[in-house]
């Protein structure tokens, strides 16, 4: 069968392919250490599809590009800045709704005005646009962020073809979960891994909780390492399977 369709591109990610039906993905920000951007696990879904039903490819290794890291996990600095994540301070002191505000002007002129008058109405102003959201909104829109993510890394877990993760470095957060996704785990023995989430008061909710559990031999283990935060070497991670 012949190929259809043309992979897709992304800055974010080296596709080659060093051996007959072998497909190699990179990740490639290596001056960032591999850290993820939402433009990079918005890149994955097409791409693990084109791979998945590519007719030319029958395996996937997943590596990460330079000398430091297969991932640093999410980056951090960029999610504070800008999206839902990103945090909305309290303003310093109460102050009335400008809805509040209205109502009470409107019911004043109502009762000041003469009789026959026709009434108008007018509608509220929305809130300044430096409000922080309500808190139903914001879930909202967190629900929805989180499950995007969800679905993107996800993606992996659904390839058809085998993936085999190639770990070196630093394997951080969002690396455990894209390693969790696939077939086949191998690292080097300076591969460093933590379940980060927890040290920036984040669950480690985009597949770690639900996947390292089936992975790992100790369920006292996995709730070691996404409580505390802590770091594991490479002989740890092969001792808890």
């Amino acid at each position: 069968m012949a190929e259809t369709d043309s992979p897709p591109t992304s800055q974010y990610f080296n596709l080659t392919y060093p051996l007959p039906y072998v497909a190699h993905v990179e990740i490639n920000r290596p001056e960032k250490l591999n850290a993820f951007i939402e433009p990079m696990w918005l890149a994955l879904p097409p791409l693990f599809s084109y791979l998945s039903n590519s007719p030319s490819v029958r395996s996937i290794i997943l590596s990460g590009a330079g000398t430091r890291a297969f991932t640093a996990g999410l980056d951090i600095a960029a999610a504070s800045t800008s999206g839902p994540l990103a945090q909305h301070p309290p303003p310093n002191a109460p102050s009335p709704s400008p809805i509040t505000s209205d109502l009470n002007a409107n019911a004043s002129s109502l009762y000041s005005q003469p009789t026959g008058t026709p009434y108008t109405s007018q509608k509220p102003p929305p809130p300044p646009p430096s409000s922080p959201p309500d808190p139903a909104r914001l879930a909202r829109s967190l629900f929805t962020h989180i499950t995007t993510f969800q679905n993107c890394v996800s993606s992996l877990e659904k390839c058809t073809k085998p993936i085999i993760t190639v770990m070196h470095g630093y394997c951080y957060g969002l690396g455990v979960d894209l390693s969790l996704c696939a077939d086949v785990r191998i690292c080097s023995p300076d591969t460093r891994f933590a379940v980060k989430e927890v040290d920036i008061g984040l669950a480690a909710d985009i597949g770690t909780l639900s996947r390292l559990g089936k992975s790992a031999a100790s369920a006292s283990w996995v709730k070691d390492v996404c409580l505390t935060g802590r770091e594991f070497d490479a002989k740890e991670a092969l001792r808890m399977g």
